[in-house]
């Protein structure tokens, strides 16, 4: 079936394998992690690039570490209904037997094991072995050894006594035993030649991958060696073997030797562009890097030009809302849900928009507790007035000595709640403000929360109040 977008990997877009989610909610396969951790300092998710780079954040940032194996989407991707895709296989089945099945498909495409370089149908390798393989061995009945096809004929027109003389330059690998496996459990292939690598099987795949450059040096000299023991072998058996069959296997060597040299010339040439490739791939992430690094800082300087926006709004709000004669008529919206939060504690108190008590004269507000505060917690409503630092504070005279009056209005203009006070002149709250506000100064037992919300007034309707403040 087609695999939903959840299922595939951030990176190469196939079916996810060993399946790993990142801070910021992308999958990857296990080894993509892996490779792009290990090849890119500072990784950052390709998706998170995708989808809006304005929301890259720490959490964008890639390390293996920081991400953990994702149990349910690699359970669901085991139930994937999935077909063989190989020609002639009809298998089908789930995920989870995908890759049992691929060790078993007859109509797979496999290396013979003998090492002869084809590659063959699964259900055809019998075949194969018995008419196709030339590393495929026969008893020599001559001389009692186990050869292939090809050496067997060799064989058969070679005296015995100089079997050895000219049979072993031919092969670049000492025969073995069928029942012997082909690759040594601990030692590179190539250890016939001089090569010294030793380790488990995945670091001899691994080092047979990195080193062929090396090993093709290796069989270079090995095939030089095998033709000084040919020509000196060839001075020795002179009077039992005919020049011409000398010649022959002289030829068959330099023919060996020229392609050993070609492919070891195509090989240099591959690690020149692989090298090649390797310094643009460095030059491209040093890029990439740079405009990463240039993005942040656009983006760095976007955020702080919406502060700034930010900022220039809250400024003209303010003064559509600034009063400048001492008269401020404050509209509460939500009363409801606002009186909840302060039951909560979620928001306990609120401040009215500054005003002041003349153009250039003292800066200040309310501060309103509808569920109350000190004295009137819980059973009143608390009005409080607050004296503000202001520009034209020098100006002034200190302490502040104006009565003010509060107001809850009746908005069926029947029963306003007027309360008023004059300045304790002896109270900080009162005086020239240190900070950007004085300590709230006013009524903790403004209106009985009882009389707020009866029905018989109107303080509140359509779940809104307004406070005046008067300031003489």
């Amino acid at each position: 079936d087609v695999p939903d977008q959840k299922y595939l990997c951030s990176n190469c877009n196939n079916i996810l394998k060993k399946a790993l989610q990142t801070l910021c909610g992308h999958r990857y396969c296990s080894a993509c992690l892996s490779w792009i951790v290990r090849n890119n300092k500072n990784a950052i998710c390709q998706k998170c690039k995708e989808e809006d780079p304005s929301t890259l954040s720490e959490g964008s940032l890639l390390a293996e570490e920081r991400a953990f194996g994702d149990a349910a989407i690699n359970k669901e991707i085991s139930e994937l209904k999935v077909h063989c895709v190989t020609l002639g296989c009809s298998w089908s089945g789930i995920m989870k037997n995908f890759e049992e099945h691929q060790s078993l498909c007859e109509y797979a495409l496999i290396p013979c094991h003998t090492g002869c370089g084809h590659m063959v149908m699964r259900k055809k390798l019998a075949d194969h072995l018995e008419n196709g393989c030339v590393n495929n061995v026969t008893m020599c009945q001559k001389c009692k050894r186990s050869l292939s096809s090809s050496e067997y004929q060799v064989n058969k027109r070679i005296p015995f006594n100089w079997y050895l003389i000219i049979f072993i330059p031919f092969f670049f690998f000492p025969q073995q035993n069928p029942s012997t496996p082909l690759i040594n459990k601990d030692g590179c292939r190539f250890s016939e030649v001089g090569c010294s690598f030793r380790g488990s099987k995945e670091k001899i795949k691994d080092h047979e991958k990195t080193a062929i450059g090396a090993h093709m040096l290796l069989l270079l000299q090995h095939i030089k060696q095998l033709k000084a023991s040919l020509c000196t072998a060839a001075s020795t058996a002179n009077g039992f073997i005919s020049q011409s069959e000398l010649n022959v296997n002289e030829n068959k060597l330099h023919v060996f030797e020229n392609i050993v040299a070609v492919l070891n010339k195509e090989v240099e040439t591959s690690n020149l562009e692989i090298t090649a490739f390797r310094r643009q791939n460095e030059l491209d992430q040093n890029i990439i890097r740079g405009l990463e690094l240039k993005i942040a800082e656009l983006h760095r300087c976007l955020t702080q030009k919406d502060a700034g926006l930010s900022s220039l709004h809250k400024s003209l709000l303010f003064s559509e809302q600034a009063s400048y004669d001492g008269v401020f008529l404050w509209k509460i919206t939500d009363v409801g849900r606002k009186l909840q939060d302060s039951v909560t504690g979620r928001t306990v108190s609120l401040y009215s928009p500054a005003f002041y008590t003349a153009k250039y004269g003292y800066k200040v507000c309310l501060r309103v507790y509808l569920n109350g505060d000190g004295t009137g917690k819980g059973t009143h409503m608390s009005l409080f007035f607050v004296v503000m630092k202001g520009d034209y504070d020098a100006l002034l005279p200190w302490p502040f000595r104006h009565k003010v009056t509060f107001m809850l209005l009746d908005q069926n203009n029947r029963e306003h709640i007027i309360d008023a006070f004059r300045p304790d002149l002896t109270s900080a709250s009162f005086q020239r403000p240190v900070n950007d506000m004085n300590v709230a100064s006013g009524c903790p037992m403004f209106l009985p929360l009882s009389k707020l919300q009866s029905p018989k007034y109107a303080y509140v309707k359509e779940d809104t109040l307004f406070l005046k403040c008067i300031i003489e």
